[in-house]
């Protein structure tokens, strides 16, 4: 790594990227309500300024040499059975996209907007906060904060929905969605090992979403299930912190502390 990581670090890019990201999103002309009405406006909106903030993010994990950390953990979970409330997302997913979206009412030019935005959100979102500020935070504060802090400042991105035309309440409602979400990336990230698997998640969980607001079908059990998943992982996300191997150490110092003692 270029630089060390260091927990203000990651929160100055968080803040670097809402700022490029609202900014944009202002100056595209696209009102919130209107993101997904059709491919032009998810173009002209959600897009373009996703594009600028996955910009900024190349090049500022490029600068600070932090690519390795940002996508993987070298030391995965020590329990690998928490991963059954993100694939419970995935499953929701699977039911809303075969069931829950009416695909006679998606033409091929908001087919690509929504391609293109589940990519952009799931690199931008995880970078930014399950990549970038997880880096920033590991070694200055336990997991468990940094697991708190990396969903709550996911929540905390939402709020800037308010300031495009959001009501209250579902901005309020969007943020604690959001924070649930992000913990069962959060799970994903530790029990794989790689942010790359929660960037596919997400990516396809707000695809879904999108496709399923535009276009609903005859089924709309999948974000039910989504959501009771999401909610287990706030439960599950407990038993994350600890990694593989962390008492070996331990226990091979106190090994060698009783060889050397009888020696």
């Amino acid at each position: 790594m270029r630089v060390a990581p260091r927990w203000w670090i990651g929160i100055l890019v968080w803040i670097a990227y809402v700022v490029v990201v609202f900014t944009v999103g202002l100056l595209s002309g696209v009102p919130y309500d209107q993101y997904g009405d059709s491919g032009d406006t998810l173009f002209r909106g959600p897009v373009l300024f996703l594009a600028a903030g996955a910009v900024l993010l190349v090049i500022a994990t490029s600068v600070l040499g932090w690519w390795k950390p940002a996508l993987r953990d070298e030391r995965r979970s020590r329990h690998a059975w928490p991963i059954i409330a993100p694939a419970l997302m995935a499953v929701a997913i699977v039911i809303s996209l075969t069931a829950g979206v009416d695909w006679s009412g998606i033409d091929g030019g908001y087919l690509a907007g929504l391609l293109l935005l589940g990519a952009l959100v799931g690199f931008n979102e995880e970078l930014v906060t399950r990549g970038i500020l997880l880096t920033s935070l590991r070694g200055t504060v336990r997991e468990v904060w940094v697991w708190f802090t990396t969903s709550a400042l996911f929540g905390l991105m939402h709020a800037t929905n308010l300031f495009s035309g959001q009501d209250l309440l579902p901005t309020l409602q969007q943020m604690g969605i959001a924070f649930l979400g992000g913990t069962a990336f959060y799970i994903v990230r530790r029990v794989s090992g790689s942010l790359i698997w929660a960037m596919v998640l997400h990516g396809a969980w707000d695809f879904t979403t999108f496709a399923v607001g535009h276009a609903p079908g005859a089924v709309a059990f999948g974000p039910l299930l989504g959501t009771i998943a999401q909610a287990l992982a706030l439960v599950f996300v407990f038993w994350t912190f600890r990694s593989k191997g962390e008492d070996a150490a331990p226990a091979e110092s106190a090994v060698g502390t009783v060889r050397t003692s009888a020696g």
